[in-house]
């Protein structure tokens, strides 16, 4: 196990994917998942309080619209969990960090804004150019 100084962030000085860089990201994700976790339980609370009290028309489409966009928003937050424990399972692998397409680094500001990037920066503008090619036809 491996302890973290308070103010550690990982710098493009050291090794890539050094035991602390590994760590860092491991934490990283693990709160991101805790986080998504913990407002996921308080929409199902608010969900399982019961049906639809308001006697007004309006009143009742507006809180299904949010109820509506609660539920997309928290299948939108199991699809980012799923991909979590993908990144989880990959630092288990020793391989998180690296391009799925080329095995090169994905590199620690790419990471740091995205820590479930499973591709290069370069990989993923051919990934979209292809993409939208397809799209195009």
């Amino acid at each position: 196990m491996i302890t973290l100084p308070p103010d550690y962030t990982p710098s493009d000085d050291e090794e890539f994917m050094n035991p602390l860089q590994v760590e860092y990201f491991r934490q990283k994700l693990l709160r991101w998942r805790a986080e998504l976790l913990k407002e996921a339980d308080g929409t199902l609370a608010s969900l399982s309080e019961g049906g639809i009290h308001e006697s007004d028309i309006s009143d009742r489409a507006s809180v299904e619209t949010d109820r509506a966009f609660e539920l997309r928003t928290r299948d939108r937050a199991r699809k980012l969990i799923t991909k979590i424990n993908m990144a989880l399972q990959k630092i288990e692998d020793n391989v998180y960090g690296y391009c799925e397409e080329t095995g090169d680094p994905i590199g620690l500001k790419r990471l740091e804004a995205r820590p479930i990037a499973t591709l290069s920066i370069d990989a993923q503008e051919r990934h979209e150019r292809m993409e939208k090619i397809h799209r195009d036809d």
